[in-house]
């Protein structure tokens, strides 16, 4: 297995010989405005892509955890080939389907693609008012013979339900959204090194590769930022925070 961090989100995996692209955001630096309701006016993306989009058009196929512009972006429904397959989680297939996605498939609970175990997972993509109007959000598990068990956990804060995933799965490999993003009111919607430390806890076995940071103006948890939290804590061992382009 071999994950490239391409930006924010944006996954690039190799696994048992197939590969998938995973929530595609590929606009230009500044292209969009900032997020609704942030703390600050920088436009969105922050940074630009670790290099050409051509690099990602060609995965064996797409998996979109849910249709926020930061995981799934304009620039990627015109840029990605439409025949590609697609999986994303329950309610998100209409639209896909009306962006002229000619195979989009819903994972209800597990399928199975080019012999490869698919499972999606709940999450909680924030607290209270505010994790309600964010919406459904789901993460994915990967597992095959002769292969790690990777954990996708999506936009989601430290909850039951990826405790309960990371119980039922045992995951050798999870990949967290990190950032700690966050609104002018309201908590955190995305995990922040507490909620990573929290993962580490629980789940001892389990490497952590946090991404999702330095890349969108509402999110407040740096790359630096997680790194020194986690050293004062004696978690880093456990945990990869890699840089945009990096190989995992």
């Amino acid at each position: 297995m071999k994950i490239q961090m391409i930006r924010n989100a944006t996954l690039w995996l190799e696994y048992a010989g197939v590969t998938f692209l995973i929530d595609p955001m590929f606009s230009e630096a500044g292209a969009n405005p900032p997020i609704p309701g942030s703390a600050n006016e920088r436009r969105n993306p922050l940074v630009s892509l670790p290099g050409p989009i051509d690099t990602w058009l060609r995965p064996d196929a797409v998996i979109v955890t849910h249709l926020h512009p930061d995981h799934w972006d304009d620039v990627a429904v015109t840029a990605l080939p439409k025949a590609i397959p697609v999986l994303c989680q329950p309610g998100d297939e209409e639209a896909l389907t009306s962006q002229d996605f000619h195979s989009v498939t819903a994972v209800e609970s597990t399928i199975t693609f080019q012999g490869i175990r698919i499972s999606r997972t709940d999450g909680q993509h924030g607290t209270g008012e505010i994790g309600l109007k964010m919406g459904h959000v789901s993460g994915f598990v990967f597992q095959t013979d002769g292969e790690q068990t990777l954990y996708i956990a999506g936009d989601t804060i430290w909850c039951k339900d990826v405790e309960q995933s990371l119980d039922d799965y045992r995951p050798d490999v999870t990949v967290v959204n990190a950032g700690g993003a966050q609104f002018v009111v309201g908590d955190p919607i995305t995990m922040n090194a507490d909620d990573i430390i929290q993962v580490c806890e629980h789940a001892p076995y389990t490497k952590v590769v946090a991404v999702h940071m330095d890349a969108i103006n509402h999110c407040f948890v740096t790359r630096e930022d997680l790194y020194s939290q986690l050293q004062a804590v004696g978690r880093l061992p456990q945990v990869i925070i890699p840089k945009d382009g990096e190989w995992v």
